[in-house]
């Protein structure tokens, strides 16, 4: 017997692996259980998922169709279920893999999880923080946050608020140059900050908004360290862009001035994700469902 909620997840995750072999692996199962799980699913469908070939497959058209359908249904599942799941003591033991980005309120989130895990003694937490993006499946990450549009289907994300960036200066160097009249005014007379992108190698450019970007020409400072990059800012040697749980706080206490205040800002998604698997740990799904209630005021909503 189909059971379609199993059957969804393994169509997500080869959706986007496009391999059954690599599915197999990410869900600790057999090939064959997975090419039998997908015939049967097309079967009950009555349309090809995949096209095959004798080395790759690819989503047919109605595949690609079924395929957010089908995201939606498991995630607004994993959400029901969730909300009623209790734990036992019993349950809750083990090592849970968690990566973050480089945020500054990494110790206060650690801080309050632990007090809220103070009755599972035997659950380890083995906490990643990297600015590089992890591949979940080879790190064996089970849980993390991600700030950004990428999807990827072989993890269920709940979205948990959004950070926007803002273009700083220091009043120093305001007072010096006057605020910039338009970006092309910012181009030509101030000098900028570049936060390289350590997964290229390459400077971000600068999201204004969905419609806008700005690339800076010429660099007064660069790092690959987003607090640095701040610093220079803050010392009146760049004006840089920087993320509103970074640079927020001193904004109110005046040490740094928001250039283009009134310009509408790009919302960046913020999504806690663990990996999609036929079965999810109770360790694993508390420590999610904790995290889920903790990170919301760290973001704007």
């Amino acid at each position: 017997m189909l059971d379609k909620l199993e059957a969804l997840k393994v169509f997500c995750i080869t959706a986007e692996t496009l391999q059954f072999k690599q599915t197999a692996n990410i869900l600790s199962v057999s090939p064959p259980v997975i090419t039998r799980v997908i015939a049967e699913l097309e079967e009950y469908l009555g349309e090809p998922l995949f096209r095959r070939n004798t080395r790759q497959i690819h989503l047919t058209e109605f595949g690609a169709d079924f395929l957010p359908h089908a995201k939606q249904l498991l995630a607004q599942s994993d959400e029901l279920f969730s909300q009623a799941k209790h734990y036992r003591e019993e349950d809750i033991k083990g090592t849970v893999r968690i990566a973050f980005p480089d945020v500054p309120f990494n110790e206060a989130v650690l801080q309050e999880l632990l007090e809220r895990l103070s009755a599972y003694p035997e659950l380890v937490l083995d906490w990643r923080v990297s600015a590089q993006r992890l591949n979940v499946v080879h790190a064996q990450i089970d849980l993390g946050l991600r700030v950004g549009f990428a999807v990827d289907s072989r993890l269920i994300m709940r979205r948990i608020g959004y950070m926007r960036e803002r273009i700083v200066a220091a009043p120093e160097l305001i007072a010096k140059l006057g605020m910039p009249k338009d970006l092309q005014d910012l181009q030509k007379r101030y000098p900028l900050a570049g936060l390289i992108d350590r997964n290229t190698g390459r400077a971000w450019v600068w999201n204004i908004s969905e419609q806008q970007q700005f690339v800076p020409h010429e660099y007064a400072f660069v790092s690959d360290d987003q607090h640095l990059n701040l610093g220079a800012a803050l010392a009146g040697k760049a004006v840089a862009q920087a993320g509103d749980w970074l640079c927020a706080d001193y904004l109110a206490r005046g040490e740094l001035v928001e250039l283009f205040a009134d310009m509408p800002k790009l919302p960046w998604p913020a999504c806690l994700y663990r990996n999609q698997t036929l079965v999810t740990s109770p360790r694993v799904r508390l420590v999610f469902d904790l995290l889920a209630d903790i990170l919301p005021k760290y973001f704007s909503q």
